[in-house]
């Protein structure tokens, strides 16, 4: 299955449904913040998303239950290859150099994230 970029809007409906696991538009509706998107603005983008592969659904009559097709990790990872190609050439260190410069990385959070790779690379 090919993972697309999502809108504000379906990315905030997927985080439900990944929450949820399933849910009928009612019960995402339920878990939006205020102020709350109309009834049909949800099953618009639910049904969306849908067309797009991301999320199926069970008919149960004339009402679905709707369910993701992709996992929160896997658009996550997806994301995140998306903001390495774009911005930072796919490379790591362009991108922890960005958050040294850009959010002031303190060495305590730069030696956890050695520690990390030093775990990951002995596993």
């Amino acid at each position: 299955m090919q993972v697309r970029e999502l809108t504000n809007a379906e990315e905030e409906i997927m985080k439900v449904l990944w929450k949820l696991e399933k849910g009928f538009v009612k019960d995402v509706l339920a878990e939006l913040p205020e102020p709350k998107p109309a009834y049909n603005t949800v099953s618009t983008i639910i049904r969306i998303l849908e067309k797009k592969g991301l999320v199926g659904y069970r008919a149960y009559g004339k009402t679905h239950e709707y369910y993701p097709l992709i996992t929160e990790e896997e658009y996550k990872r997806f994301e995140m290859e998306q903001l390495m190609s774009g911005y930072f050439d796919n490379s790591l260190k362009k991108l922890v150099s960005f958050f040294v410069k850009d959010r002031n990385l303190s060495l305590k959070e730069a030696n956890e994230i050695i520690d990390l790779l030093n775990r990951q690379k002995d596993s």
